[in-house]
């Protein structure tokens, strides 16, 4: 199975590129469990927050698997965890790093910050969009993953980003046929 991950700053439009990706591939697109987890907390979230926030998001992943979603479009992972643990609290749990290491590969793709700012009461730094957003790439660089970077108006943005979920469909088939 083919996970995609939608990555990124806040308010790149990751939500609407997920919705409109899993119609087309007539797949389910796994939310982001933060804003539902955020809500319960009325906002208020601290270190130990994290791992619940984690669990959660891993738990709508596998749902999603279960119920033989392909290919699996997550709106997040955790890659945000790590990032925004790092930087609203200057650390993360261990646990993360440990976790991450035992998920299948993914395709990553980066929304970029080139869409105006919505402001929808969760959202908290319109001024550190692209600081949030270098501290993403930073990530993926350390640990040596690879990113697409995905732009411009959402026809754009969804035209790019099903052409590399085509392309890396094709591949996983042919991999598989030459087995």
């Amino acid at each position: 199975m083919l996970r995609v991950v939608l990555t990124g700053s806040e308010c790149t439009g990751k939500s609407t590129l997920a919705a409109k990706l899993a119609e087309h591939y007539k797949a389910e697109a796994v939310p982001e469990y933060l804003r539902e987890y955020f809500a319960l907390k009325n906002g208020n979230l601290t270190i130990d927050d994290v791992l619940p926030i984690a669990r959660g998001q891993l738990r709508l992943e596998a749902e999603a698997a279960a119920k033989g979603s392909s290919p699996l479009i997550c709106d997040t992972d955790i890659i945000s965890s790590i990032v925004y643990a790092s930087h609203y609290f200057g650390e993360y749990p261990q646990w993360l790093d440990d976790k991450f290491k035992t998920l299948a590969p993914s395709l990553y793709l980066l929304c970029d910050i080139d869409i105006p700012w919505q402001d929808d009461g969760q959202r908290d730094m319109p001024e550190e969009r692209e600081y949030m957003q270098n501290l993403f790439i930073e990530e993926f660089k350390k640990r040596g993953i690879p990113l697409q970077i995905i732009s411009g108006s959402l026809e754009r943005r969804f035209i790019k980003s099903s052409r590399i979920i085509d392309a890396e469909i094709n591949a996983m088939i042919h991999r598989a046929t030459k087995k």
